[in-house]
Parts: C-alpha cells; structure tokens; sequence
C-alpha cells in the first residue's frame, strides 16, 4: 500500500481539495525529467485557483475568468482557441496534465527548438552581431529592464556564463547552457 492510502495523508488530500475531494494528487505520476515534484506541485496549486469548482478541469469560463484576473482583456474568441490548442482529447476543457504541460513547457521539446527560442534571446544581447555579448550588452539589457546592478554583479554574472573567464564575452554556447540548465553550478 502506498503512502498515500493513510487516513492522515487522505484526510490532507480531502482538506486541501476543498469542496469535492477528487483522486488523491500525488506529484509523483507527473515527475519527469527536468520536472522536480516541488515544482509540480507549485504548478498543481496555480490549477486549482483556476479550478474554481474543483472539477479537476478548467473549463472556458474559468479559464477566461484566471485570464481577467491576471490582467488579460481578452476576448472569447482569443481564449477560445487557446483553450482548443492547449486541450488535448477535445472536450473542451483542461485536466491538469494538459494545463501542467502548458505551464512546464512540452516534454521533450525539440532541442532545435530551444535553441532557436534562446539564439532570439542571445540576438536581444549582442544587437551589435558580434556573435557574443560581453558585460556592457548585459548591462544595457539590466538597465532596459530596470534592473540595477553594480558593474561588479554584472561582471560575476558574465564571468559564471562565459567559458572563458579571461575574455569575459559570452558566447551562444554558453549562454545555450546557462539558458537550458535550471540552475547555476
């Protein structure tokens, strides 16, 4: 029997499901590569906000009023299709593996893919097609941020990126792997 079957755990899972206790969650069937359980849990929590009768499914009407919340004017239509391109089996709502593969990212995406999505990125950096950014482009892109940082953090960050510590200049490569991985060594 699992940990799960305990009457503390079921009495938890009732609790925090509010009204109707669905099937006990367990993060555990969602983990995968990539995917720790903390985060599919934090992802687990923002559904169930959305969730607003505790169906296990987001429907249009929740799904467009979790959008006005977050400040999205939007139309029916837009909401629409989204909720049509993001629902899997076609019934017109998301179940949480659907809405968890929206917010986690697709599983397994093409790596081509992401590294497409980050040589945008990259390109945002070095506008001048150096074919590398060095710390005055992190700087400029900080300060259109409105982030402040000293030249100092700035010049750590650059010197934890870049492969080369002497040069201080980030290359695609490097920022491929700094992009990519979830966290700093």
């Amino acid at each position: 029997s699992s940990s799960m079957d305990s009457p503390f755990a079921q009495g938890m899972t009732q609790r925090n499901a509010g009204k109707a206790a669905v099937k006990a969650f367990s993060a555990r069937d969602y983990e995968r590569p990539g995917l720790k359980q903390d985060e599919i849990e934090e992802i687990k929590e923002a559904f169930d906000l959305f969730d607003t009768d505790q169906s296990g499914e987001i429907d249009l009407k929740e799904l467009k009023a979790a959008m006005s919340s977050l400040g999205y004017e939007s139309k029916n239509e837009t909401i629409f299709t989204m909720l049509s391109e993001l629902d899997k089996d076609g019934n017109a709502s998301l179940d949480f593996g659907e809405f968890l593969e929206l917010m986690a990212g697709k599983e397994g995406k093409e790596d081509k893919e992401t590294k497409e999505e980050v040589n945008k990125v990259f390109a945002l950096f070095d506008i001048d097609h150096k074919g590398h950014m060095t710390v005055r482009d992190v700087a400029r892109v900080a300060r259109e941020l409105g982030e402040r940082l000293s030249m100092e953090e700035l010049t750590e960050i650059v010197r934890r990126a870049c492969s080369d510590e002497a040069s201080l200049e980030i290359y695609p490569e490097d920022f491929y792997t700094v992009m990519t991985k979830k966290t700093f060594p």
